[in-house]
């Protein structure tokens, strides 16, 4: 086989793998081809798939900001309960600063000042409450 010929051979051999593989692509979207019916039924489902992911942008949008609005609240509430528990532990402290007095006072002799208690026949004095009024009483 001489030159020529090897070079002839080696082009119809192109030829038929080209013409082969033209054949098999045509087979193959032949019957692969979408009709018109699938193509609408394809865009129907592309849009509802579109829709589908506009809802899903929109409640994770919705939750996102309800998260930071109880999250606020929680720290609202969180910042009122400590003002809460504080006050509270000032009135305790207080009330127990008051009984502590009133105890003291309660085991002397006599109020400050000379004052008695008022219930008759009690044998030791009582603190009387201050009204906030300068009257004897």
């Amino acid at each position: 086989m001489n030159r020529t010929e090897f070079i002839a051979v080696t082009a119809i051999i192109l030829l038929v793998a080209f013409l082969l593989g033209w054949f098999a692509y045509w087979l193959v979207h032949r019957f692969t081809r979408v009709s018109q019916s699938e193509m609408g039924e394809l865009d129907r489902m592309a849009q509802a798939l579109h829709e589908a992911e506009e809802a899903r942008d929109q409640a994770i949008i919705y939750f996102q900001q309800r998260e930071a609005e109880m999250t606020n609240h929680v720290s609202q509430t969180e910042a009122e309960l400590r003002a809460a528990m504080d006050g509270l532990r000032d009135a305790r402290q207080e009330a127990e600063e008051l009984r502590a007095y009133i105890e003291k006072v309660n085991q002397g002799s006599a109020l400050p000042g000379g004052v008695r208690c008022e219930h008759a026949g009690c044998p030791r004095p009582r603190l009387r409450l201050w009204t906030g009024t300068a009257s004897g009483g």
